[in-house]
C-alpha cells in the first residue's frame, strides 16, 4: 500500500512533559519517589499488615480512617507513577534503540513494584477485617466510593502469600517476569529482514514484513514474505523460547504458592468472570467452527486451493482498490462515528488534531496496535502501523474506542476505573463495528462488498478461531511447563496442533505458522496470562450490544456511556445484566455468533 499520500504522524506527549531530560520530567520522577517513600512510612507507622488488624466496633472509626487514607495515597502514587511509566513507554515502544528511555523504564518499574508491594500489604490488611469490612466501608465516604475495590481486594487477599513472600516476589519480578517481557519486545522489534519488495532489497522491520504477508494481492509475494518471516523468527527462537519458559515458570510458582487452582484461575478473577461464563462462551465458539471453516474453505477455493496456507489467511479477496490517505482515514472515521454519537466524533477529532496517534511503521517500533492511558492529564495515546488499508482504518477506530472508554471514565479515581480486559474491549470493538458496517453500506459493487466482508470476517475468524487456538496453546504450555522447560520445537509443535484443532481442514497442515508463539507479545506479559480469551468476550459482548443499539437507536447511547464509565465498579455479569444480557447463558453467545454467521452467509452468496 502506498502511504506516502500524507506524512504519517508520530504522537505528541509534550503537554505531559517536554522531554525525558526536561526539569519537569525530572521533578515528577522525584515527586513519585517522595510519594512512595511517604506511603511506605505511613504503612510502617500504622502497622498495616495482614497480621495486625484491629477488629471490633470500637476500632471501626480508626480502621475506616486508615483505609480511606491508604486509598487516597495509593490513588496519588499510582496516578503519578503510571503517568511516568506510560510517558516513558511512548519512547520505548516506538524506538527500542533509545537506551535512555530503557534505563528510565527500568527505574520506574522498580517504583511501580514498590507500590504494588504496599498494595498487597493493604490487601492482606483489608482481607483480615473479615465481617467488619462492611462497617468500615460505611464509615467513610472515600471508602464507600471505593466499595467495589475494597470488597474485591478482600476476596482476592485469600490468594496472597505471606507479606514477606509477596514483597520478595514483587522485587524478583524486575529480573524475572518484567525482564523476560522486555527482552521479547526488544528482540522482535529490532528484527530487520532483507526482502525484495517493489524491485529493490529493503531491510524491513517484522511489522512491515507481516503487513506484506497479510495484505499483498500477489500470492507469490505473500508466500515469500511468510517464508522470510519464519526464517527471521527461527533465527531468534532460542532466546524467545527462554522468555516463554521464564514467564510461564515464574507464573506457575506464584500460582502454586498463592493457592490458585491453575494458571487460568487468576486470569478469570482479573477478567471478573467465572469458569461457567467462560465455558459457556468457549463452548458456543467451538460449536461455531464449522461455519468459520466453511468460510475459509470457500476462500481457499477462490484461490484455486482446497485449504488455505497461512499466508493466504489474511489475503484480500474481491476488489476494494481504495487506499486511504491519512486524512481520508480521519474523515471516514469521524463521519461514521458522528452517526452514532456527536460526542464520539468530537472526541476522535480531538485525538487526530492533538496528535495522539503514532501511525508510521519504522525500525525499532513495536508491531500491532494499542491504546495507552496517560493518567494525569486524563488522555490517551494510540500506536498503530498504518498502511492505507481498510483493515488499518478499522484498527484505528478500534484503538480510538479504547480512548473513548477512558474519556468516559474521566473524573474517577484510579482505583475506581481499573477495567478487566473482558470489558476493556467493549468500546473498541463497538467502534470497529461502526466502521465495518459503514464500509459495507458504502460499497458500490458486489466485488467491493466481497472485499469488505472478507476484511471483517478475517478479524472475526482471528478472534473466534485463532484465539481459541492461542487459548489451547497457552493452557498446554502452562501445564507442561510444570514438569520441565519446553524447547522451541515443543512450542512450535503445541501451537501447530492447536491451529489444526481449531481451523480443521480449512487450513493447509503443510503450511501452518509454527512461530505464532514467538512474536505475539501477549504470552510474555508480566501482569497477566491468558491475555487472549477476553478479546473473544469483547467481540461477542460488543456484537450483542451493537444489536441492541440497532433496535434502540440514540436512546442507547447514554446507557452505553454509563456502562463504559462503570467498568471499574462492578463485575462483568452485573454490568451485562443492565442490558438484560446473561453471560452464563449459551444462548447469548450463540445469538452474537449468529450475527457473524449471517456475515458468512452473505459472503458465501457473493
Amino acid at each position: 500500500m502506498n502511504t506516502n499520500i500524507d506524512k504519517l504522524p508520530h504522537w505528541d506527549l509534550t503537554n505531559v512533559y517536554p522531554s525525558l531530560n526536561s526539569p519537569e520530567f525530572e521533578q515528577a520522577f522525584d515527586d513519585a519517589r517522595l510519594l512512595i517513600n511517604d506511603l511506605e512510612r505511613f504503612v510502617e507507622d500504622n502497622q498495616i499488615t495482614s497480621t495486625n488488624v484491629q477488629n471490633g466496633a470500637a476500632s471501626h472509626d480508626l480502621v475506616g480512617e486508615l483505609a480511606a487514607e491508604m486509598i487516597n495515597r495509593l490513588n496519588s502514587a499510582y496516578l503519578l507513577s503510571y503517568t511516568l511509566t506510560n510517558y516513558i513507554s511512548s519512547f520505548t515502544t516506538t524506538d527500542s534503540y533509545n537506551t535512555e528511555a530503557m534505563r528510565l523504564y527500568s527505574q520506574i518499574s522498580a517504583l511501580n513494584v514498590r507500590i504494588e508491594q504496599i498494595e498487597k500489604l493493604f490487601g492482606g490488611w483489608i482481607g483480615a477485617l473479615g465481617d467488619d469490612l462492611t462497617s468500615v466501608i460505611e464509615i467513610n465516604p472515600t471508602n464507600l466510593a471505593h466499595e467495589f475495590y475494597l470488597v474485591e481486594t478482600a476476596q482476592q487477599s485469600q490468594y496472597l502469600m505471606s507479606d514477606a513472600e509477596e514483597s520478595l516476589a514483587s522485587e524478583l519480578s524486575l529480573s524475572g517476569l518484567r525482564a523476560w517481557y522486555k527482552l521479547q519486545g526488544t528482540v522482535t522489534s529490532q528484527l530487520k529482514i532483507d526482502f525484495d519488495h517493489e524491485g529493490k532489497i529493503q531491510s524491513l522491520p517484522l511489522a512491515a514484513l507481516q503487513n506484506i504477508r497479510r495484505y499483498n494481492r500477489d500470492g507469490s509475494i505473500r508466500q515469500r514474505a511468510f517464508n522470510a518471516e519464519i526464517q527471521a523468527l527461527e533465527s531468534v527462537r532460542e532466546p524467545l523460547a527462554a522468555c516463554m519458559n521464564g514467564v510461564t515458570g515464574f507464573y506457575n510458582v506464584l500460582n502454586q504458592r498463592r493457592g490458585r487452582q491453575d494458571a487460568l484461575h487468576p486470569s478469570l478473577d482479573t477478567a471478573r468472570i467465572d469458569r461457567d461464563a467462560l465455558d459457556a462462551m468457549m463452548s458456543a465458539m467451538q460449536r461455531s467452527f464449522p461455519y468459520f471453516q466453511k468460510y475459509l474453505k470457500t476462500k481457499a477455493n477462490r484461490f484455486g486451493k482446497d485449504a488455505l496456507p497461512w499466508w493466504d489467511l489474511f489475503a484480500p479477496v474481491g476488489n476494494n482498490n481504495r487506499v486511504f490517505s491519512w486524512s481520508a482515514a480521519q474523515d471516514f472515521i469521524i463521519h461514521n462515528f458522528d452517526l452514532f454519537s456527536g460526542d464520539l466524533a468530537t472526541f476522535a477529532q480531538r485525538a487526530f488534531d492533538q496528535n495522539w496517534i503514532d501511525a508510521e511503521p519504522r525500525d525499532g517500533k513495536r508491531g500491532g496496535a494499542f491504546c495507552m492511558r496517560i493518567h494525569a492529564p486524563e488522555e490517551s495515546r494510540v500506536l498503530c502501523n498504518f498502511d492505507g488499508s481498510l483493515d488499518q482504518v478499522s484498527t484505528i477506530a478500534h484503538e480510538l474506542g479504547h480512548a473513548y472508554h477512558i474519556e468516559c471514565q474521566k473524573g474517577k479515581k484510579l482505583l475506581q476505573y481499573i477495567t478487566p480486559m473482558t470489558l476493556a474491549e467493549t468500546a473498541s470493538i463497538f467502534c470497529e463495528t461502526i466502521i465495518q458496517e459503514a464500509a459495507l453500506e458504502a460499497a458500490s459493487s458486489k466485488d467491493e462488498e466481497l472485499a469488505i466482508l472478507e476484511s471483517t470476517l478475517v478479524g472475526d475468524t482471528q478472534v473466534i478461531v485463532d484465539i481459541t487456538s492461542r487459548f489451547i496453546f497457552e493452557k498446554e504450555v502452562f501445564e507442561r511447563r510444570q514438569e520441565a522447560d519446553l524447547s522451541a520445537d515443543d512450542l512450535c509443535d503445541i501451537i501447530s496442533q492447536a491451529q489444526i484443532a481449531t481451523y480443521g481442514e480449512a487450513l493447509d497442515e503443510n503450511h501452518l505458522h509454527p512461530y505464532m508463539w514467538a512474536w505475539k507479545p501477549h504470552y510474555y506479559r508480566y501482569d497477566i496470562s491468558f491475555y487472549n480469551f477476553p478479546y473473544a468476550f469483547g467481540l461477542l459482548f460488543s456484537t450483542g450490544l451493537y444489536a441492541i443499539f440497532q433496535q434502540r437507536g440514540a436512546d442507547f447511547v447514554p446507557d452505553f456511556k454509563d456502562l463504559l464509565a462503570s467498568t471499574g465498579l462492578a463485575n462483568a455479569a452485573d454490568l451485562a445484566a443492565r442490558f438484560n444480557i446473561d453471560i452464563h447463558s449459551p444462548e447469548f453467545w450463540e445469538s452474537s455468533l449468529g450475527v457473524i454467521h449471517n456475515r458468512i452467509d452473505r459472503y458465501l452468496l457473493l
